[in-house]
């Protein structure tokens, strides 16, 4: 098929699927992929866990939100984070039906079929649309890098390795211990 006659999807089309299929909508593109591995999943969970324990210690002030959540960016951009928080003098703004406009923070888990569009097309996304701070976490290679938004472009601002504490930019002490990720 050429570019040329390829179709160009819309939010409408991605709203007209049925609820639960495993699509994003990037770059206009409908993107499909299977079920995370079970790395991913227990990495999401080891996520959760600090998540829970860091609202207790510090009083929730915000809202966190888990896959499978659409976020709509705009009319070709409707992705699905892993995690997601946004800032309690947001949540008002940006949660309707679905989310609305950039979170404050994304986290991604890389698994073989969707590290190229997490590291590549959905961080472009992100970075565009101004998240201020996009996690990736890399279960194969036990490590995660953080970047933060400065001056409308991301900068990695810091690249963690399993015995290594990442430290939100954004988050006051908002720790992440990489080697309670992989237990």
């Amino acid at each position: 098929m050429l570019i040329a006659d390829q179709k160009k999807y819309t939010v409408e089309d991605y709203l007209m699927l049925e609820e639960g299929v495993p699509f994003q909508l990037i770059n206009y593109d409908l993107i499909t992929s299977p079920s995370p591995l079970s790395i991913h999943q227990q990495v999401l969970y080891a996520l959760s866990e600090i998540i829970v324990l860091y609202n207790i210690k510090h009083g929730r002030q915000g809202q966190w939100l888990y896959a499978p959540m659409d976020v709509k960016f705009d009319d070709g951009n409707v992705v699905q984070p892993d995690i997601l928080y946004i800032a309690e003098d947001r949540k008002k703004e940006l949660i309707k039906h679905r989310i609305e406009g950039a979170p404050d923070l994304i986290i991604e888990i890389l698994s073989p079929s969707n590290a190229y569009y997490d590291l590549r097309q959905k961080k472009d996304v992100y970075e565009k649309y101004g998240v201020k701070e996009y996690i990736i976490i890399d279960p194969i290679q036990q490590n995660a890098d953080l970047y933060a938004l400065k001056s409308g472009v991301y900068v990695l601002a810091q690249k963690v390795q399993l015995t290594e504490t990442l430290k939100s930019v954004l988050l006051p002490v908002f720790d992440i211990e990489v080697s309670t990720l992989f237990k």
